[in-house]
């Protein structure tokens, strides 16, 4: 029961670093080695109330993880094919494109220099795109589109963006323009050497 336990948890954050970018693969051995356990567990008669109650808790959450994994990746993939196939206008997010003159500036992220090349030069066009439906599921995608944010406003010579602000800002458009359960499709643009992050709402 305890490996079940590590197994699960190990695997949950393998999840989470697939979605965030960190991991270049679905951790589809793994998830396989805990369907294993599971079964194993499940065929056999457990005799104490606890260690029942304690496999079942723990069955009952990686089944809830699968259905949350699998429409995580559904929407991602959905959403990258929806911004194929649409072509609608963009409405331009002033709080990340240009300082907010009411509020505070940026907190700044100290972060190590980023090895890799720099985007490319970073030439005109589109850099990350990603939708969000609900801002609590889709955690591990706005992260992900943050940090494309991020190295793409650092390679350009712009002032960070700190994540909260990020996130209340992708939150508070997604509560805007998804108000009748649409996703929102957010996109990291360069243009004339400027990064701009657009929001526009993905009708069904």
């Amino acid at each position: 029961m305890q490996m079940l336990e590590a197994e699960l948890k190990r695997l949950e954050g393998e999840y989470n670093q697939f979605f965030a970018g960190r991991l270049p693969r679905l951790p589809w051995d793994s998830r396989t080695r805990v369907e294993a356990l599971v079964r194993r567990h499940d065929r056999f008669p457990m005799q104490n109330t606890a260690e029942r109650f304690r496999f079942q808790s723990l069955q009952a959450r990686f089944s809830s993880f699968c259905e949350l994994w699998d429409r995580t990746l559904k929407a991602r993939e959905e959403g990258r094919a929806s911004g194929v196939r649409r072509r609608r206008r963009d409405a331009l997010l002033p709080a990340i494109a240009s300082p907010v003159a009411d509020g505070p500036p940026p907190a700044a992220l100290e972060a190590p220099e980023d090895p890799r090349p720099r985007a490319e030069v970073l030439g005109e066009g589109l850099v990350a795109e990603a939708s969000v439906r609900d801002a609590v599921v889709d955690a591990a995608r706005i992260k992900d589109l943050y940090q494309r944010l991020s190295d793409a406003k650092r390679d350009a010579g712009e002032p960070p963006v700190s994540f909260s602000r990020f996130e209340k800002l992708v939150t508070s458009q997604v509560a805007k323009l998804g108000a009748d359960g649409d996703a929102v499709a957010f996109r990291v643009t360069m243009k004339e050497g400027k990064v701009n992050l657009t929001a526009r709402a993905i009708k069904e």
